[in-house]
């Protein structure tokens, strides 16, 4: 899969680079208070640390209008696609570390189906941050090439991956509702899959 940079023309379906904002403080602290393990994933979706700094509530009061949002992150380190989710909003992510993010468009889902083939690929630089829009397909970054992991900041509107709620099912969208504002699909045979999440990615699996 070609890696493509985060300002190359073709990531503009998806979302676009957010400036004007000072994000060191945000990164630096990430790095002092967040792990980066070497051999998985985590994610956080608020930390109090992160959220109490003055770019998150300019991010809150700013980007997201005045909406409540947590500030958390993902860090680790990932060389697969197993899973796309989305929103109902747009979702900040800030690279402390180079990163890859995979994307494809909620447009492309037909029949409850999306195929592998319609993602791609693009590099998120250390210190930059990117709006992922919110029919924007997405989920844990990857590992640049010869990078040995990533620490992402994800700012999203509160409660945002916490519990499910209790539903009855109306519609096909209903059954990839895997938590609260989160829907998801996966591919066959993955962990989301024996947990319950939507299979609705077709093709080969993407690895990096």
């Amino acid at each position: 899969m070609v890696i493509k940079p985060i300002t190359d023309p073709a990531f503009a379906v998806y979302g676009k680079v957010i400036e004007g904002y000072d994000f060191k403080p945000l990164l630096d602290m990430l790095v002092s208070v967040s792990p980066k393990p070497g051999d998985k994933v985590i994610y956080t979706p608020g930390d109090e640390q992160l959220e109490a700094l003055e770019v998150s509530r300019e991010l809150r009061d700013n980007f997201y209008g005045g909406m409540p949002i947590q500030v958390g992150y993902c860090n680790g380190s990932n060389h697969a696609l197993t899973s796309f989710e989305y929103h109902r909003d747009s979702e900040v992510n800030i690279a402390a570390d180079d990163a890859v993010l995979i994307l494809a468009r909620q447009q492309d889902i037909i029949g409850g189906k999306l195929d592998a083939a319609k993602a791609e690929a693009f590099l998120l630089p250390a210190g930059t941050a990117a709006e992922c829009y919110a029919t924007t397909l997405h989920y844990a970054p990857c590992n640049a090439p010869g990078g040995d992991g990533f620490r992402v900041i994800v700012v999203l509107p509160k409660g945002t991956n916490t519990a499910k709620p209790d539903i009855k099912i109306k519609n096909e969208e209903d059954r990839m509702l895997l938590a609260c504002n989160k829907w998801l699909l996966t591919f066959p045979g993955t962990r989301e899959a024996e947990f319950g999440a939507y299979v609705g990615i077709e093709g080969e699996k993407i690895v990096l």
